[in-house]
């Protein structure tokens, strides 16, 4: 598969962004003190990394609509790569005049993609907009950080008439990428058969010929081998399939999954018999319609903006997708209880189409976005928040109901100097050591005992300002398990006792993984 190279991807490649915790500032709604929706207001390359220890491999749909890298955008690379040609990068805006910003572009997208991958679930899916600017770039560096599970590139028609400012060509679509990370079936949309689509009677049931084609009408036997067989005609001679060119050809079916009952032997004036499929109108319940990849019905940025002003009064945001454009992404990706993550969140597009959703077939969905800009709190869960209560002349017809917890990014857990930041709580420090370890959540609180996973237990001997040691004197309290993975400052066991009770020491803070 060929790779994209760049100045700049090695450095990012080799850069692992720190572990910040997130620290929620209010809830919006909710009974509880907690709710499972999350507004994130932060980079979104630290958020995406301190949401692994919850939701690493459980995301079933990711969307995300990143800077089109235009040169109008004023978008600025951030991340802090501990590279010389990368630092000189920093606070700089990416302009369209500048030679590396398809370089910047592709460094600041690498390290977020990479950490979506490892959020998506197995049979999850991710969605990502853009248009002409980087999207050869984009193709080929999700077929490398996905491993090339491409489903679609979908066309998305975003205007219909006007664009007579644009250079040369009316530019009147954007693009959506789709990859799946594995087991991913898309949702497609099935009708119920109606009677009269079947007209023939044939073995007097009502049926019809499957789209009249001849069997092996655009194969070759040598395409397919196991489909060259003999079935036998209304004489009682075999018929094998011939392909347009005279060669043999292939049947559609196995022989197992073809009887004489599901054959229609049609003659022509010549007396030669040839073979048509039938469908029974009693056999079959839907027909699925599939997605088509060209979408012309799905909202434009007309829509998007006229949404927002109906929600704000006014337009206070350049660039809205359509809520309907999302909608169908969601029905066509999610089930009733999934979790939906935009991690380039924008005016809130992305919640308001989970609710919608939810309130239309009765769905539990959940939603995680993240929105680094200053309007994170003032348009996107101001967004939110009007669309769950109601909004427009008839609130009461426009409400969703629902709720949502709002957080920021706080202190990272290791210092740059490797020590643990003193200022995050023992409980979250806690659960980073746990999922660090067993890529699992911590669910035990309060003591040093953070959980049992494949017969090991953990624990983490920790106190502010003070020396813990594991000892003899500790053993005693021990949780019986196989083995036992032991975090403390000092460790005063002789080996000969590790390897009686299958303890492995780890020093704070020198073992502490980094995810």
């Amino acid at each position: 598969m060929p790779t994209l190279n760049w100045i700049g991807k090695d450095e990012v490649l080799r850069y692992n962004p720190p572990y910040h915790t997130l620290e929620k500032k209010y809830t919006f709604n909710s009974k509880n003190d907690t709710s499972e929706n999350m507004i994130i207001k932060g980079d979104n390359l630290l958020a995406l990394k301190a949401l692994l220890p919850q939701y690493e491999n459980k995301i079933k749909c990711i969307y995300i609509d990143p800077p089109y890298n235009t040169g109008n955008e004023n978008w600025v690379y951030n991340d802090n790569v501990n590279s010389p040609k990368i630092k000189k990068w920093l606070g700089e805006v990416v302009a369209k005049d500048d030679l590396s910003r398809h370089d910047k572009w592709l460094c600041m997208m690498l390290p977020r993609l990479k950490l979506l991958h490892r959020l998506l679930s197995d049979d999850g899916v991710i969605f990502i907009s853009i248009d002409d600017n980087e999207m050869a770039n984009l193709k080929l560096l999700c077929d490398e950080v996905m491993g090339g599970g491409c489903v679609a590139n979908i066309i998305w028609q975003k205007k219909k008439g006007g664009s007579q400012d644009s250079e040369n060509f009316a530019r009147e679509h954007e693009y959506i990428l789709c990859y799946k990370k594995a087991t991913w079936q898309i949702k497609n949309t099935t009708e119920k058969y109606e009677a009269n689509e079947f007209p023939k009677i044939i073995n007097g049931r009502k049926a019809k010929i499957l789209k009249l084609e001849k069997w092996g009408n655009h194969s070759l036997r040598t395409d397919r081998p196991t489909l060259y067989y003999p079935i036998k005609d209304p004489n009682g001679n075999d018929f094998y399939p011939i392909a347009p060119n005279g060669n043999d050809g292939c049947w559609r079916k196995k022989p197992e999954n073809l009887d004489e009952n599901h054959i229609f032997w049609q003659e022509n004036s010549k007396g030669r018999l040839t073979p048509y499929e039938v469908i029974y109108f009693d056999e079959v319940d839907e027909k699925i319609i599939k997605t088509r990849t060209i979408f012309t019905e799905f909202g434009t940025t007309t829509d998007a903006t006229k949404e927002i002003q109906s929600i704000f009064e006014n337009k206070i945001f350049d660039t809205p997708k359509p809520k309907s454009l999302i909608q169908k992404l969601l029905e066509l990706a999610t089930d009733k209880n999934s979790i939906i993550l935009d991690s380039f969140a924008g005016s809130g597009t992305t919640a308001h189409a989970v609710l919608e959703l939810n309130k239309k077939d009765g769905g539990n969905r959940k939603f995680i976005l993240v929105e680094m800009e200053d309007y994170a709190e003032n348009i996107t869960a101001e967004r939110v928040r009007r669309v769950i209560k109601g909004y427009g002349k008839e609130p009461e017809n426009s409400a969703t109901g629902g709720d949502f917890s709002f957080y920021e990014l706080g202190d990272r857990l290791l210092l740059e100097n490797g020590n643990l930041n003193e200022k995050v709580s023992i409980e979250k420090i806690r659960e980073y050591i746990y999922f660090s370890e067993t890529k699992e959540k911590c669910e035990q609180k309060g003591s040093d005992f953070l959980g049992e996973c494949n017969g090991v237990a953990y624990y983490f001997i920790y106190k502010k300002d003070e020396v813990t040691t594991l000892d003899f004197e500790y053993l005693a309290n021990l949780k019986k398990a196989s083995s036992y993975v032991i975090y403390a400052d000092v460790c005063v066991l002789s080996n000969e006792t590790m390897m009686k009770y299958n303890i492995t020491f780890k020093k704070i803070p020198r073992d502490i993984k980094k995810v």
